[in-house]
């Protein structure tokens, strides 16, 4: 398909700088399966399930993965920021760096600023290779738990641009931008449709007869991204490491065989469900990475209904969400969250949504 079907125009003050609070505060936009749009609010989900569906959820923790420091041993020393994006073994990591000219394979990068220094030292990277588009490999002085905890003291979480770039992370976002959920480190970007959970929606959740399942998706810097390519077949999706216990499994399988729907909290535990998933609709344990790309056409297998934040123009997860409830319902729907006032990505509001009928 033409990814220009999946453009729309948003209003700059229609972003979100910062979470509602209490996080169920946030608006939620539900969308039937017949096209049918209400205007509600998070807390009021659990009015909208019933008893017996199982809510699945992303326990990844966003890592401090935003890295400053400069460039060293050559005459000049520019400074360079650094993303990590994905983790390649125990000492290296593909990271996103500005600016990406000024590296070249050889040169080494000294993370860390005054009164800021991790209690190892200084952490040190070499650039082992340059792709495209300002990605590198970087390969760390530290390794294992030691790499682990240096990136922790050093780092900060890594805001989507376009909330940095209106304004300077802070302290606050240490908190806002992790879930309740956040256990199992290793994400470069937070699970946002977990963003809205609190302790006593969890509570309301369960007392209607509603389980949460646990899974682990770490979340990479590509999923965010604007398609640029012309026609969806020719974009290619960064793969990202997932895993789905065998007992988690066993009891969604369990639960749609006795009538109870599937309800994924956010894109990521969309993605992996179906990954998981064989054609007869069984959900298998998964250990492994997942490149999946779902548009318009694509035959869910797991997942009955979605709870997510609104997403950016021509985005893989707009893609998605147009796959599952229909691109001119979407449509529909995004227009009337934007001309409606609601906040929009990570920081933004949510809409549940209803598989639509095939």
């Amino acid at each position: 398909m033409r990814t220009d079907l999946f453009d729309f125009e948003l209003p700059a003050t229609s972003i979100a700088l910062r979470p509602a609070s209490p996080r169920d505060a946030a608006r939620m936009l539900v969308v039937q399966p017949d096209g049918v749009l209400r205007d509600r609010s998070i807390a009021e989900l659990p009015q909208w399930l019933e008893p017996g569906d199982q809510l699945v959820v992303n326990d990844t923790k966003v890592i401090s993965a935003q890295l400053k420091g400069r460039r060293i041993g050559r005459e000049t020393e520019p400074k360079i920021e650094a993303t990590l994006i994905k983790r390649l073994d125990g000492s290296r990591w593909r990271a996103l760096v500005k600016p990406a000219k000024k590296l070249a394979p050889g040169d080494v990068v000294r993370f860390g600023n005054e009164g800021k220094v991790c209690l190892l030292g200084h952490l040190d990277a070499e650039v082992e290779a340059k792709g495209e588009e300002g990605e590198i490999t970087l390969s760390f002085s530290f390794h294992g738990p030691a790499l682990d905890q240096a990136i922790a003291d050093l780092g900060t979480p890594p805001l989507p641009p376009y909330i940095a770039s209106k304004r300077t992370p802070d302290d606050r976002d240490a908190a806002d931008y992790q879930t309740m959920f956040a256990a199992k480190e290793g994400a470069v970007a937070a699970p946002t449709a977990g963003l809205h959970f609190t302790p006593d929606l969890e509570a309301a959740l369960r007392g209607r007869g509603i389980e949460l399942h646990r899974l682990t998706l770490h979340v990479g810097a590509g999923t965010f991204l604007p398609v640029k390519v012309g026609e969806t077949s020719e974009h290619k999706m960064h793969a990202e490491w997932g895993a789905i216990s065998a007992g988690t499994a066993d009891a969604l399988n369990a639960a749609r065989a006795n009538g109870g729907r599937i309800v994924a909290v956010g894109t990521t535990s969309l993605r992996l469900l179906e990954s998981a998933t064989t054609e007869d609709g069984t959900i298998q344990p998964f250990d492994g990475e997942t490149s999946i790309f779902i548009t318009p056409g694509y035959r869910f297998r797991a997942v009955d209904i979605l709870m997510t934040n609104f997403h950016l123009p021509r985005s893989t997860l707009f893609m998605l969400v147009s796959a599952f409830s229909g691109l001119e319902t979407m449509k529909r729907a995004y227009a009337h969250a934007i001309a409606s006032g609601y906040r929009f990505y990570s920081y933004g509001d949510a809409c549940l949504l209803f598989r639509a009928r095939d």
